[in-house]
């Protein structure tokens, strides 16, 4: 099921990463936000790798591996690549489908694109960023 305008707005709100976005500035990320269908056994992050992608999970399950070990499970509107897409800095874990997978996805390129048009939103991103990693 593809979700409206709205609710793919909503799940954008949800991520502690853009809670200062001001409503305007939340639909300008979900503007960039595409839907995909992922199969069981698909990787949405590889270890050690250039992030390329922010993927928030909508339905289905992935598990999170550092190195052999399985360090976390995350599902339904949970996420991960924004730091690496943020800081440019290599994945520091591979996340790999359980279940099909709904997910939203940021591309790199495009949300880049978005930061040097909208200033307002990176620098709000860029300081829930510095607190989350400081």
């Amino acid at each position: 099921m593809r979700l409206h305008k709205d609710a793919k707005a909503e799940l954008i709100r949800s991520i502690p990463l853009f809670a200062g976005c001001t409503p305007d500035e939340i639909h300008e990320v979900a503007a960039i936000a595409d839907e995909v269908d992922l199969r069981q056994g698909k990787r949405l992050t590889t270890e050690n790798t250039e992030g390329r992608e922010f993927v928030v999970i909508i339905d289905g399950t992935a598990e999170v591996h550092k190195g052999d070990e399985v360090i976390n499970r995350i599902g339904p509107g949970e996420w991960v690549g924004e730091i690496a897409l943020l800081t440019g800095t290599p994945r520091t874990a591979t996340v790999v489908a359980t279940a099909p997978v709904h997910a939203l996805v940021i591309e790199g390129h495009r949300f880049t694109q978005l930061m040097e048009h909208a200033p307002q939103i990176r620098a709000k991103i860029e300081k829930v960023l510095a607190e989350r990693t400081g």
